[in-house]
């Protein structure tokens, strides 16, 4: 049975620590973004195989998680889909040819995988939008995550991780069709300008979306919510 946003509005988050907050994405942008990328191109400037780079690159996000456990005594599942997305590219990198058009799709392929990974995850008992919304709207304190985690009651909160999540599922096949394609199409040397402006393209696309959908579910929320407390008000003063 669903908990219906009628009498009261969703609780107000905790205020949230800034120093946490801060030191929490920079451990977060640091081990997952930064040292990732920098191991990858420094193993591969060494002669390192595309394959060892990147495994040995998932070590950082392994860190992450090690961390978060010693320190909040819980996993970051932010961390760990970072982990499971550069196997995912570590696997893909091992398959196939190792032309340019073959990387091309490759690389395709592993955003494609993504898609998949967040499609899948509808059948989960939250999916995956849940975990990345967590990260950005809390500082990871127990108090604030236990905020986030009881928002999931409310039918509404759960209408919109459940959309967010198929948006970005469906968007994220359909961009990496579309680069497949474009690699048999397009010649090489434009390709490999293409890719990049389409992944960051979509990615920018989809984090104004996500953030605009994330506003107008909250204040549709928030409207429904106050009429159903008037009607309530009305009906007992009658």
């Amino acid at each position: 049975m669903s908990t219906q946003e009628t009498s009261a509005d969703r609780p107000a988050p905790p205020a949230r620590s800034g120093g946490a907050a801060a030191l929490g994405w920079i451990l977060t942008i640091g081990l997952n973004v930064v040292a990732p990328i920098i191991t990858y191109h420094q193993l591969r400037d060494h002669g390192w195989s595309e394959f060892g780079a990147l495994l040995l690159s998932s070590a950082w996000p392994v860190l992450d998680s090690a961390i978060s456990l010693a320190w909040r005594r819980k996993l970051d599942e932010f961390a760990v889909v970072t982990l499971v997305f550069l196997v995912i590219t570590a696997v893909v990198s091992l398959v196939g040819a190792h032309s340019a058009r073959a990387l091309l799709i490759k690389d395709s392929g592993v955003t494609g995988l993504f898609g998949l990974l967040c499609l899948a995850t509808l059948l989960a008992p939250r999916p995956l939008m849940f975990y990345f919304g967590r990260k950005f709207a809390t500082d990871g304190t127990p108090r604030s995550t236990a905020w986030w985690n009881g928002l999931w009651q409310y039918e509404g909160f759960r209408r919109t991780m459940i959309v967010m999540t198929t948006v970005w599922g469906v968007v994220y096949l359909a961009e990496a069709a579309v680069r497949i394609v474009l690699a048999f199409v397009v010649d090489t040397d434009t390709m490999v300008v293409v890719s990049p402006v389409m992944i960051y393209t979509v990615l920018g696309c989809l984090g104004v979306w996500t953030a605009l959908y994330g506003k107008r579910s909250q204040a549709e929320g928030e409207r429904r919510a106050a009429e159903a407390a008037a009607a309530q008000a009305e009906a007992s003063r009658a």
